[in-house]
């Protein structure tokens, strides 16, 4: 997992990679409250390396949408694997969560937000 700030103020980017579950979701939660700590922030979630998400990883994002939802800010996740973006559609996670096939689509969503 990693964090990186777009340059003059865009959204924060976090990108996450291999599985996300119970091992690790702690660490994940984490580093999205950091990256949310700030109101009306806005931040893109890129799971471009992810190949795997648990139950423990989904309540992880939702919890952290709920939280920016609050502040005014936004949350987006990007360039989802098909497996991946099966459990967010089995879920219905993909009718609550703005999901989009790549990060510079994400980052215009987000952008156009603000």
């Amino acid at each position: 997992m990693a964090i990186d700030d777009f340059p003059h103020g865009g959204p924060v980017l976090v990108r996450v990679e291999h599985r996300l579950d119970s091992s690790n979701a702690h660490a994940f939660h984490e580093e999205l409250e950091s990256a949310t700590d700030t109101p009306r922030r806005a931040v893109v979630v890129d799971m471009d390396g992810l190949a795997y998400i648990s139950s423990a990883g989904l309540r992880v994002i939702m919890q952290v949408v709920r939280k920016t939802q609050r502040q005014g800010g936004s949350l987006a996740l990007c360039s989802l694997s098909q497996d991946v973006r099966a459990v967010f559609e089995t879920s219905g996670f993909d009718q609550i969560i703005d999901i989009h096939p790549s990060r510079a689509e994400a980052v215009s969503a987000i952008a156009t937000r603000a």
